[in-house]
C-alpha cells in the first residue's frame, strides 16, 4: 500500500505530464497556424508574380522570357529574336533586322494568357513565330519548285534552284533578291516567241482575191512580246505558292497607241482573218473580212514619195488605234506653217499621226499623185468610199503598207 508521500509524487508527475503535453499541443497549433499563414502569403505572392510575371520556362521566337513581365519579354523578344528568315545560295538562313519590330505587344500578352497559371511551376512553354515557321517551310519547298510556263504554243519547265539565287521573308513579306537568272531566261524566251519587230512572209491581195501574192512585211506596232516585269512576278509567286503551271499569255504586252497586244494566238502569222493591206507602189487598198476582201479601192493616195520632208506612208504591220467621226487632223507643213483639215472619217494607225481617212479638198486621185504631190504620210481615200471602209474596218484590226 502506496505511502502519502509517494501517491502526491504520483499525481504531481502525471500533472507535469499532462502540462507538457499542453504545452507541446499549443506549440504545435501556433506552428501549424504561423505555417499556414506563411503558405498562404507565399501563395499569394505566387499568384500575384504569376498574374504579372511568365513562368520561369518560357521560351518565345527563341528567347527566354521566364519571370519577366510582359513588357520586358516583348523588349527583350524584339532585341534579341530572329525575324528574318533568307534562301540564300540554296541554303535556309534566320538573321535579325533591327529595323523591323519582331513581335508587338499585344501578341506577347496572347502567349502570356496561354502559358499563365495561378501558381508559378517550372513546365516549358515554347512559342514559335507561326509566319516566320510557314515562311522556312515555304522557302525549303521552294528550292525544288518548278513551274512549267506556257506561251505561243511552246513549254518552258523554269526551275528555282536555277533561277533564284535570294528569297526574303520580312515583314510579312517575301522578296526576291537576287532574279538576274530568272530575268535574263524569260529574256530569252521572249526572243523566241515574240512578233513585235518581226519580219515574215504574207500573202497579200491581188485583185479581189485575198491570197493573191507572197511579201516580206515587218510587224512595227501591231504584235506582242513577253512583259518580263510582270511575268517575272508572276513566276516568283508561283514559286512560293506552290503553282506548278502558268498561262504566259496573261502576261504579254503591245506597241504604239496602246499596251495591248496584238495578235497573240491568231492564225495568218498573228494578223488573223480581219485586217486592212495598203499598197504604196499600186496605191490601191483592201479590207479583208472572215478572209475575203469586202472592200477594193484602186485609187487611194498615200504619202508623198519624192521630196517630202518625212512624208512617206510608212511600211511594216500597224494597226487601227481607234476611230474617230468627225474629226479635224493637225500638223505641219513643209514649209512649217500649220494645217487644220476637216474629214469625216479619221482612222489612225501610227503615232505620228499617219491614218485611213477621206480627203475633200484632193483633185488629184491618179496613181502618179503620191509621187510629188501626196499626203502628209498618210492614206487619203475618196469621199465617196471612204464609208465603205469605216464600216468594214474595226479598231485593233492589222494594217499592212507594203
Amino acid at each position: 500500500m502506496q505511502s502519502r508521500t509517494e501517491l502526491r509524487k504520483h499525481n504531481n508527475r502525471n500533472n507535469l505530464y499532462l502540462i507538457i503535453i499542453g504545452v507541446i499541443v499549443i506549440i504545435a497549433i501556433i506552428g501549424g497556424v504561423i505555417f499556414y499563414n506563411k503558405k498562404v502569403e507565399s501563395e499569394q505572392r505566387e499568384r500575384a508574380f504569376a498574374s504579372t510575371h511568365f513562368n520561369p520556362n518560357v521560351t518565345i521566337y527563341g528567347v527566354k522570357v521566364g519571370k519577366l513581365t510582359v513588357n520586358k519579354a516583348t523588349a527583350k523578344i524584339n532585341e534579341k529574336a530572329d525575324n528574318v528568315i533568307f534562301l540564300r545560295n540554296k541554303k535556309i538562313v534566320s538573321e535579325r533586322d533591327a529595323n523591323i519590330q519582331t513581335v508587338d505587344k499585344q501578341t506577347v500578352k496572347e502567349y502570356f494568357d496561354k502559358q499563365h497559371t495561378d501558381l508559378i511551376n517550372n513546365q516549358k512553354y515554347t512559342y514559335n513565330s507561326t509566319a516566320l515557321s510557314e515562311a522556312k517551310e515555304k522557302l525549303k519547298k521552294m528550292q525544288s519548285a518548278s513551274v512549267t510556263y506556257n506561251i505561243a504554243g511552246k513549254k518552258y519547265t523554269l526551275k528555282a534552284e536555277d533561277l533564284i539565287g535570294e528569297v526574303t521573308y520580312k515583314d510579312g513579306k517575301y522578296k526576291f533578291t537576287d532574279v538576274k537568272n530568272l530575268t535574263n531566261k524569260l529574256h530569252d524566251i521572249n526572243k523566241e516567241v515574240q512578233t513585235l519587230k518581226k519580219s515574215y512572209k504574207f500573202m497579200v491581195p491581188v485583185g479581189n482575191k485575198a491570197k493573191g501574192k507572197t511579201v516580206t512585211v515587218t510587224n512595227e506596232s501591231y504584235g506582242w512580246g513577253v512583259y518580263v516585269k510582270k511575268a517575272q512576278v508572276a513566276i516568283e509567286k508561283a514559286f512560293i505558292d506552290g503553282t506548278t503551271e502558268l498561262d504566259g499569255s496573261k502576261y504579254i504586252y503591245g506597241d504604239g497607241y496602246s499596251t495591248y497586244a496584238h495578235g497573240y494566238g491568231k492564225s495568218n502569222n498573228g494578223i488573223g482573218n480581219n485586217y486592212v493591206v495598203v499598197s504604196i507602189k499600186n496605191q490601191e487598198l483592201w479590207v479583208v473580212r472572215k478572209g475575203r476582201v469586202v472592200v477594193h479601192l484602186n485609187d487611194v493616195v498615200t504619202g508623198t514619195l519624192e521630196g517630202g520632208k518625212g512624208n512617206q506612208t510608212p511600211k511594216g504591220v500597224w494597226y487601227i488605234m481607234y476611230k474617230e467621226s468627225p474629226s479635224v487632223l493637225r500638223g505641219f507643213n513643209d514649209d512649217g506653217s500649220k494645217y487644220a483639215s476637216k474629214v469625216q472619217y479619221w482612222m489612225p494607225f501610227t503615232l505620228s499621226g499617219c491614218g485611213l481617212h477621206d480627203a475633200s479638198w484632193r483633185n488629184d486621185w491618179s496613181k502618179t499623185a503620191y509621187l510629188q504631190g501626196g499626203s502628209h504620210g498618210c492614206v487619203n481615200i475618196r469621199p465617196a468610199e471612204i464609208r465603205s471602209v469605216w464600216n468594214n474596218v474595226s479598231t485593233n484590226d492589222a494594217v499592212i503598207v507594203y
